[in-house]
C-alpha cells in the first residue's frame, strides 16, 4: 500500500516572523515510522511549501498515487486542512482520507455529523501509532476496522467511534522518519538547522487552558534511555543537526530521570549539541543540580510558561502561585547559560489594562530573554473554555482558525474583545520596547542576532517611525492585524 502523511502549513509566528521557525512534525513522522515493513511510506512537511501549496499537492499526489492519505491537524489548522482534503478528493477521489492530531482527538463527534465528513474515512484519536499501524493492515485485509482502540470509521455512510485504547507503551515504539522518506527538508530556527524528538509523554499539571489530557491522560510517561539516545543518534549523525527541540510537554517532572538522560548524553560526547525543552517554574526553581546537569548535556534554551504575574489569574488557570518561582528558575537557568522564553497568556476573565501592563513588566523584570505571549483561547473540551463560556466570556465560539494565541477570540468582565487584542499588542510595543538580544542569544547565533540588531532593527526603527507618523498608534495596530490576518492565508487552496 502507498502511504502519504501531511502536516498542516499554518504557523503562529508570535516570538518572530513565521519564517523564522520551521520544524518537521515529529507526530506523522512517529506515526509513519511504525507502519509495518512492506509498505511504501512518505511523509511531508507543508510548512516547508507555504507557498505554492496546491501545486506542490498536485504534483506530490500525481507523482505517489497514495492509496491511503494521513492528515495530523491543530483545532486551529482544521480549516486548512478541510480545504486540502477536498483538493486531495478532486486529484485522486478513490484515495482514502484519515486524520489524526488533536483536532480529530477532541473533536471526532462534531466533525462525524459536519458537512466535510463525506471526504473523511478515518479518523485516529489520540496517539496514533498502533491505531495507525492496525488501519493499514485492516485495509490490507490483515485486521478489522472494528477491532481498532481509538478509530473512527465508517460504516453505511455514518461514522463509529470505537472506544479508547489504551496508552502506547513507548519502549515499542521504532524511530520517527527523517530519511528519503520525508520529501520536505529545510528545518530551521532562524539559520540553525533543527529536528525534532521527545522523551516522554504527557504531564500530570492541573492547568485547565490545556488538552493535553484528551490525549494522553492525565499520566506521564518516559521513553527508555537507550532509546532516547538512539534517536538523538540519528538526528545527530544521520542528519546533521546539531540543533534539537525536544517536544516533551514538561521534560523536568521526574527529577531523577532527567538527570539519568543528562548523564547519558554527556558520556556520548556530542559536541555543539544543542537542546531546547519545555519545563514548569517550580520544578525548575528547586532543583539547581539538575539545571546545572542539563547545562552540561546541551541544553540551551527552555521555554518556561509563568502565564501571569497576577495570583487571581493564576488560580483560574490552576497554576498556583508561582510568582516566586518563575523569578528564581530564571535566575538559575541563567546562572547555566540557559537561555529562558517566557510564556505569558493575557486576557484572563479579570483582566483590564492594569493586568496587561503588570503582565509585561513583570516578564520584563525577571530577565527572560525573550517571550511567547498569548491571548487566552478556548480550545474545545478545555476547562476553561467551559467557565468562559458560563461567564459568557467567549466571543468567537466557532471560528478555529483563530484558536492560535494570537487573536482575541474571549472578552473580559472589563474588556472587550477588541479592546483585548489592541491592548495586548500596544502595551507589548510600549513596555517590552525593541528586543536586545542577550549575550546568551549572540553566543548560539551571532551572525543572525547581529544582522538583527544592525541592519534590520535600525531599518524597521525608521520605517515605523514614518508609519507612527503617518498613521498614530490605532493606524499601526490595524495595519499589524491584517499583516497577521495574512499569515494563514493559501490563496491557491480558494481555488479548489
Amino acid at each position: 500500500m502507498k502511504i502519504l502523511l501531511f502536516s498542516m502549513p499554518d504557523v503562529a509566528p508570535v516570538i518572530m516572523h513565521e519564517s523564522a521557525f520551521h520544524m518537521p512534525s515529529l507526530g506523522i513522522a512517529s506515526i509513519g515510522g511504525n507502519i509495518d515493513e512492506g509498505h511504501d511510506v512518505y511523509v511531508v512537511d507543508l510548512i516547508r511549501q507555504r507557498r505554492g501549496i496546491k501545486k506542490h499537492l498536485v504534483r506530490r499526489l500525481t507523482a505517489i498515487q497514495p492509496d491511503l492519505v494521513g492528515l495530523s491537524t491543530m483545532t486551529w489548522q482544521y480549516p486548512t486542512c478541510v480545504r486540502i482534503i477536498r483538493l486531495i478528493k478532486t486529484v485522486l477521489p478513490k484515495a482514502r482520507i484519515a486524520i489524526g492530531g488533536y483536532h480529530a482527538t477532541l473533536m471526532a463527534e462534531e466533525i462525524a455529523e459536519s458537512q466535510e465528513a463525506r471526504d473523511i474515512d478515518f479518523m485516529v484519536r489520540g496517539e496514533g501509532e498502533e491505531s495507525f499501524r492496525r488501519l493499514v493492515n485492516a485495509l490490507c485485509g490483515e485486521d478489522r476496522l472494528a477491532d481498532i482502540p481509538s478509530l473512527s470509521y465508517k460504516d453505511g455512510g455514518r461514522f463509529v467511534h470505537n472506544p479508547k485504547g489504551e496508552l502506547l507503551d513507548l519502549s515499542r515504539l521504532k524511530l520517527p522518519i527523517r530519511d528519503e522518506r520525508r520529501l520536505t527538508w529545510g528545518y530551521h530556527i532562524m539559520n540553525q538547522h533543527i529536528e525534532v524528538m521527545e522523551t516522554s509523554r504527557g504531564c500530570t499539571r492541573n492547568c485547565n487552558f490545556c488538552s493535553i489530557r484528551h490525549m494522553y491522560g492525565r499520566a506521564f510517561r518516559p521513553f527508555p534511555i537507550a532509546r532516547i539516545l538512539a534517536d538523538i543518534d540519528d538526528i545527530y549523525y544521520n542528519c546533521k543537526a546539531r540543533w534539537i527541540f525536544v517536544s516533551d510537554d514538561n521534560l523536568v517532572l521526574d527529577t531523577d530521570r532527567v538527570i539519568r538522560m543528562c548523564d547519558a548524553i554527556i558520556a556520548k560526547g556530542y559536541r555543539n549539541l544543542n537542546l531546547v525543552v519545555q519545563a514548569d517554574c517550580v520544578t525548575i526553581s528547586r532543583n539547581e543540580p539538575m539545571v546545572a546537569k542539563m547545562a552540561e548535556a546541551g541544553f540551551r534554551s527552555m521555554f518556561l510558561g509563568i502565564e501571569s504575574a497576577s495570583k487571581k489569574n493564576l488560580v483560574a488557570a490552576k497554576k498556583g502561585d508561582i510568582i516566586n518561582a518563575s523569578r528564581k528558575a530564571v535566575e538559575i537557568c541563567h546562572k547555566y547559560g540557559i537561555m529562558i522564553v517566557g510564556g505569558m497568556i493575557f486576557g484572563f476573565p479579570n483582566d483590564g489594562e492594569e493586568e496587561i501592563i503588570e503582565n509585561y513588566r513583570f516578564l520584563k523584570s525577571i530577565g527572560a530573554d525573550t517571550a511567547y505571549c498569548q491571548i487566552l483561547t478556548p480550545y474545545p473540551k478545555t476547562g476553561i473554555r467551559q467557565e468562559l463560556l458560563d461567564q459568557g466570556l467567549v466571543t468567537n465560539p466557532d471560528d478555529y482558525s483563530r484558536y492560535n494565541g494570537m487573536w482575541a477570540n474571549v472578552r473580559t468582565h472589563k474588556l472587550s474583545s477588541d479592546e483585548l487584542q489592541y491592548l495586548f499588542w500596544y502595551h507589548n510595543e510600549n513596555v517590552m520596547g525593541w528586543w536586545n538580544p542577550s549575550e546568551r542569544i549572540r553566543s548560539q547565533g551571532r551572525l543572525w542576532t547581529s544582522i538583527w540588531m544592525y541592519v534590520f532593527k535600525p531599518l524597521l526603527k525608521k520605517i515605523l517611525a514614518r508609519q507612527q507618523k503617518r498613521l498614530g498608534w490605532r493606524g499601526r495596530f490595524e495595519e499589524a492585524i491584517k499583516d497577521r490576518a495574512a499569515v494563514n492565508r493559501f490563496p491557491d487552496l480558494d481555488e479548489i
